[in-house]
Formats: C-alpha cells, structure tokens, sequence
C-alpha cells in the first residue's frame, strides 16, 4: 500500500495583508532623536497616567490630598522653631513663615519631580514590558503630576502672602514675577535631566538611586532654601553655591515674590545653559539604555 504525502505550501503573503500595519516600531536612529508627533498621539495615555499616579498617591488615606498642604505647614513650623528660633537664623526682614514656605515648596517641587523621574524605568519596568508607548511620557508624568501639588502649596503661600499684607507688612513684589512659570520651567527641565541621566544608570546599578537620595537630602543645604544666600560673606563660598544651578533659580523667585535675593541674568543664563546640558545628556543615555533595558531590570 503506498504512502499518501501532503505537501503544505504557504501562499505569499497579499498585498492587503501586508499593509494592514499601520504602526511600525524602530528603534531611535540617533541618541537625540525625539518623536513630537508621536508624543502627541498618545496624549490620552498621558492623562491617564497623570490621574492614576494623582489619585494613587493618597487613595487609601484618611486625609487625601489634605496632605498636599499639611506636610509642607509641618515643615515650616518646624523650621521656624529651629533655625529661626534657636539657631536665630536671618531671613533678610522677610516673615520667616513665607521665606520658608515658599522655599519649602519650590525646593520640594525639584527634589520631587527629580527622585520621581529618576525610577521611570524601574518602577514602570512591569509596563514597559507589555506594551509600547513612549517612554518619555513617564518623566513627563512625574513632573505634571508633581506641578498639581506644587500649585497647592503656593495656593496657601498665597493665603499667608495676603495676610502678612493685610496686617501691614511691606512685602515688595517685582516685575520679574512675570517670569515665575519660567523659572519653573527652568527647575523642573533641570530635574528631568539629572532624574533621567540617574534612571537610565539606574537600570543597571540599583545602588545608584539610593544614593540619589542622600545626595538630595544634602543637596537642600548647600541651596538657599532655610537661609538667604546674602548671609554667605565668604567670597569662594559664595561663588561655590551660585555656581549650583538650582540657586540663581531659588533667588529669583525669593526676588520676585518676596523682595529678597539676587536676580542676575548672567546666573540665569548659566542654570539655563546647565538645563540644556543635563535634558541633553539625559535623553541621549535615556534613548540609549530603553533599546535594551528589560534584559537588566
């Protein structure tokens, strides 16, 4: 009895079939390479992830987002009974509540949006792993999400502002508050690009984000947050922390708002030099590392 042979012939595939994708992924072509439209295109995600990370944060609290305003009323009273009280620490004839608030809430608005976008890759790895949408969005995420509390804090500066007023203390307000949401900007671009330089290291040296901790915890001191930096006499030493780029952005919103500190457009210029540096670096290594990061996380 003879053997029956079936022969399986594939067909080729059609020309309706092969055009049927609509996407095509591929990887960056060059480190700097940036995608706007694409970016665009998946900006329902980005709500979604700015309300997910929004409503996670104190979901299971009993005060909600109430916290968003009583950690940084906490800090202040604490500040005031310590380096205003015992240390006897100036703030330059400024009530020391609204030179610390403000302080407070610009400095935590950097240290936030910089240790969050610093575990992009990390803490989002389970995502990643599933599905493709830019990853970008994260560190953008970080920092949408981070403005919402940050415009909570200055909503109660602003109380405090008004009552300070109102019971005649002479608060001068200058023309460079017009250049608040910039200088805004200007900190949180710096943060995306330390935090993404920090994330992309990250992936492969887990230590690297515990040290990142402790290098913000000290970074706040050699920032003029808790002090004036007028009260620094000694001349290298001053020059030392004017050259960190936070501070020429600390001082001139205490400029704008509160009437001291040091405005300089050649300081601003330079911590916007380092913004394009470190978002330059940050995006290079952050292209680079998300070709092949699942294969280290």
């Amino acid at each position: 009895m003879g053997t029956q042979r079936q022969s399986f012939v594939t067909s080729p595939m059609s020309n309706s079939e092969a055009k049927y994708w609509d996407l095509k992924i591929t990887p960056k072509d060059h480190l700097l390479a940036f995608n706007w439209s694409e970016l665009w295109r998946y900006r329902d995600l980005y709500v979604l992830f700015v309300q997910r990370t929004f409503r996670t944060a104190y979901k299971q609290t009993i005060l909600g987002p109430l916290w968003f305003a009583i950690t940084p009323v906490l800090s202040v009273i604490v500040y005031v009974a310590i380096f205003g009280g015992i240390a006897k620490i100036p703030t330059d004839g400024v009530p020391p509540v609204l030179f610390y608030l403000l302080g407070i809430s610009v400095w935590g608005y950097f240290a936030s949006c910089l240790n969050s976008t610093s575990n992009s890759f990390v803490s989002n790895a389970d995502i990643f792993g599933k599905v493709y949408f830019p990853r970008i969005i994260m560190p953008l995420v970080a920092v949408t999400t981070n403005l919402l509390t940050f415009s909570i804090q200055l909503a109660i500066f602003a109380v405090f502002y008004v009552y300070y007023v109102a019971t005649g203390t002479d608060l001068q307000i200058h023309w460079q508050l017009a250049l608040f949401p910039v200088l805004v900007l200007i900190l949180a671009l710096m943060a995306v690009g330390f935090g993404m330089i920090f994330s992309s290291m990250t992936t492969k040296y887990r230590d690297l984000q515990v040290m990142l901790g402790k290098v913000v915890s000290l970074w706040v001191y050699v920032t003029p947050v808790i002090y004036p930096l007028s009260m620094v006499t000694n001349e290298k030493l001053h020059l030392a922390m004017s050259l960190n780029p936070v501070t020429p952005v600390m001082e001139a919103i205490k400029y704008s708002l509160l009437g001291q500190g040091q405005f300089s457009w050649l300081w601003l210029g330079y911590s916007v030099l380092m913004t394009i540096i470190l978002l330059t670096i940050g995006l290079m290594m952050f292209n680079k590392v998300q070709k092949s990061f699942m294969d280290t996380v």
